[in-house]
């Protein structure tokens, strides 16, 4: 997988992750263990040079 196709999976699962946080209680185990996914995803897109503005619509 070339270093491109990487980024696209990370932002598309980034944005997907979201999708699935913002239909869950803030509250719940499953929301919790997405949330540390999403920082993840988080350190690695800007890491990247991702600019999150537009995408990151959690913001947490």
């Amino acid at each position: 997988m070339t270093e491109k196709e990487q980024m696209q999976k990370n932002i598309e699962e980034f944005s997907r992750l979201q999708d699935y946080m913002s239909v869950c209680e803030k509250d719940s185990e499953p929301y919790r263990r997405m949330k540390r996914r999403y920082a993840e995803l988080k350190v690695i897109l800007t890491a990247s040079g991702i600019n999150l503005t537009e995408i990151d619509y959690i913001k947490e």
